[in-house]
């Protein structure tokens, strides 16, 4: 993989002739820098490292990467070439498993190409047109979540003040963003005063990543701790709090970025909406509660060290979940592409995912 500096256009994921350009999250905001992948291998990589991350841009580099992965196999027999496909796909699959919409962008490219009659050559071309589709549909899909986003807002203030966690906003996706998204819609329509943005420790997604988003786009944005949160319910300064979500069980328990469960608690204690906003696709209907989710474990690095500094004594031991849950009970509503709907009414959702 080479690294290139490109233009301060927010778009995590681009497609580029014959390869992926790829924003390397993990130097934000100091440098933006692209990253150039050819082969699937790179694009495993680039996910593990999470140079690629949020759910939605995850689905849509794994596309990506199923094509690369294709143009790798040198056979002319459809059945080798679909054999050979599952193991690019399994590849896949084992990097981010937490993240729903990464297993179903490789299944579904998956039963688009099985589906599809032709030469391998014809079929590694409908690999590359169907992840550009999914990859233009995610950006339509994020902008109807920004608007549908808007009448699940409260009425009062006129401007609101909303509460964001990790980064769910273009960067983790095709561009403009889940929960972000409804917070561009917010500021489009005049209806917002202010974000505030966790920290969202330990890799710090929210001050490095959403606060430069809002700074780009001169969105008001305020950076606080995620110890703050509940001194600033308390005060009175949060009128919403808005997260995304890497997998949405069918009963609406979500899992998202550790630090969303305690938020939500806090939303609950100081009579707070709390809201999720993510694709349908992010919504697995086969799992019946969260706690069938797995909860990925990232290295302990990410807490002992902050870029060159270790700021933990030697001998301590780390704990380091990427994600947890939060009940159903606990979210005011879950915003989709579709519309909102309360945690308990998903199921009226199911027959418009696209599988």
């Amino acid at each position: 993989m080479i690294t290139t500096p490109v233009d301060d256009q927010v778009y995590p994921v681009i497609w580029q002739d014959d390869h992926v350009l790829l924003i390397d999250q993990n130097q934000l905001p100091q440098r933006y820098i692209v990253v150039t992948i050819h082969r699937c291998d790179d694009m495993v990589t680039a996910i593990n490292s999470l140079i690629v991350r949020g759910a939605p841009a995850i689905g849509i580099a794994a596309a990506y990467g199923m094509y690369l992965g294709a143009q790798e196999i040198e056979t002319d027999d459809r059945t080798l070439f679909l054999e050979a496909l599952e193991g690019v796909a399994k590849k896949l699959r084992r990097t981010r498993p937490s993240k729903a919409n990464l297993s179903w962008a490789i299944d579904r490219m998956l039963k688009t190409v099985r589906q599809t009659d032709g030469a391998v050559s014809h079929l590694k071309k409908v690999l590359l047109e169907t992840a550009q589709v999914l990859h233009a549909e995610d950006i339509q899909t994020c902008r109807a979540i920004g608007d549908h986003g808007l009448s699940a807002l409260p009425d009062e203030p006129s401007k609101l003040t909303l509460f964001t966690h990790c980064n769910h906003g273009a960067l983790a996706t095709a561009g403009y963003g889940t929960s972000l998204g409804v917070v561009r819609s917010a500021w489009r329509e005049g209806r917002l005063a202010r974000v505030y943005v966790g920290e969202t420790r330990p890799r710090l997604q929210g001050t490095r990543l959403t606060a430069w988003e809002c700074v780009q786009e001169g969105i008001p944005v305020t950076v606080v701790t995620d110890s703050m949160a509940a001194y600033c319910m308390q005060q009175g300064l949060i009128d919403a709090v808005l997260v995304g979500a890497d997998r949405i069980a069918a009963n609406g328990d979500t899992v998202t970025k550790i630090g969303a469960y305690g938020l939500a608690l806090l939303s609950k204690a100081h009579d707070v909406p709390f809201f999720v906003a993510a694709p349908l696709s992010t919504v697995d209907f086969s799992l019946t509660e969260g706690s069938q989710i797995q909860i990925e474990q990232h290295h302990p690095a990410e807490i002992y060290q902050i870029g060159e500094t270790i700021i933990s004594p030697a001998g301590a031991e780390y704990y380091n979940p990427a994600s947890d849950l939060t009940p159903a009970h606990l979210i005011t509503s879950i915003i989709t592409e579709h519309g909102v709907v309360k945690p308990g009414e998903l199921h009226q959702l199911e027959a418009r995912k696209v599988v």
